[in-house]
């Protein structure tokens, strides 16, 4: 599906998040002479494509011979109050405001825009980086059927979306898929020690543990069987899995270990939000 505005985009940070989406866009088609970049400085990858692509990097938002179509905010949220206030009276009616900054809410956006304004608030992970992300996004009330549409094409070309109107909603999403690569890569990196505890060389032990995980998660993006199915399917009664289980599925196993990593994750979240 080719990407198709009726005015310019303007991405407000482009870093690796916001590097990756541009990515996707322009290869669906997204012209990158709609494009308008404002970042102080992307990281040098980041530079080179917008290099490649003849897209200019500005510190600061110049003049726009029109109202964007979508401003796409993916700055840190620590800077938002010092750089949104400038690309919000860039902003014109038919405007949609696109936030992937992690902790703003809705209101924070509004209050810069004024009464009518389109947002939403979504929350990607790194697997963006290879089209592999998955994004849930929260609207504000003035945000049109036709501008939902837009925003699911814009962060369709990084990965799966998915949608909630309840935006208490937003810190448990960033707790569990926004937060949770790194859950993976922690699992990997647990897979891989172990493998060493037991004697096993560190190189074998780090291509067994990422294999296993990359191929796993690959397994199950393309299974119609839910978790648990694919789980009892490689366990056999009474075997080495089975043994492991016992451990893992303890009663202070990880079930409950995953429940107050992300009770804590979802209370940090809301105290950054407040």
């Amino acid at each position: 599906m080719t990407l198709v505005l009726d005015g310019p985009l303007v991405l407000a940070g482009c870093g690796k998040m916001g590097g990756a989406m541009l990515a996707g866009w322009l290869a669906r088609g997204l012209p990158a002479s709609q494009v308008v970049v404002q970042d102080p400085g992307p990281p040098p990858d980041v530079r080179a494509f917008l290099d490649e692509h003849g897209i200019a990097i500005s510190p600061v938002l110049g003049a726009l011979e029109r109202p964007p179509s979508v401003i796409v905010v993916a700055i840190k949220p620590q800077v938002m109050d010092e750089v949104f206030p400038a690309l919000a009276r860039r902003a014109g009616p038919g405007t949609l405001v696109l936030s992937i900054a992690a902790g703003k809410p809705l209101a924070s956006f509004e209050a810069h825009l004024g009464v009518g304004a389109a947002v939403v608030r979504a929350m990607p992970n790194t697997p963006a980086a290879v089209g592999r992300g998955i994004t849930v996004c929260c609207p504000n009330r003035y945000v049109t059927a036709e501008q939902k549409t837009l925003c699911a094409e814009l962060l369709g070309a990084v990965g799966e979306v998915g949608w909630t109107d309840d935006e208490a909603m937003m810190d448990v999403v960033t707790a569990v898929s926004g937060s949770g690569p790194a859950y993976v890569f922690l699992m990997a990196e647990a897979l891989e020690a172990a493998g060493i505890a037991q004697g096993m060389e560190p190189a074998l032990a780090r291509q067994l543990a990422r294999a296993t995980v990359a191929g796993s998660g690959e397994l199950m993006r393309q299974s119609a069987l839910d978790a648990a199915e694919l789980r009892r399917n490689v366990t056999s009664p009474g075997g080495t899995t089975a043994a492991a289980l016992s451990v893992l599925m303890a009663d202070d196993g990880m079930g409950p270990l995953f429940g107050r990593a992300i009770d804590a994750a979802v209370r940090r979240g809301r105290e950054l939000g407040k």
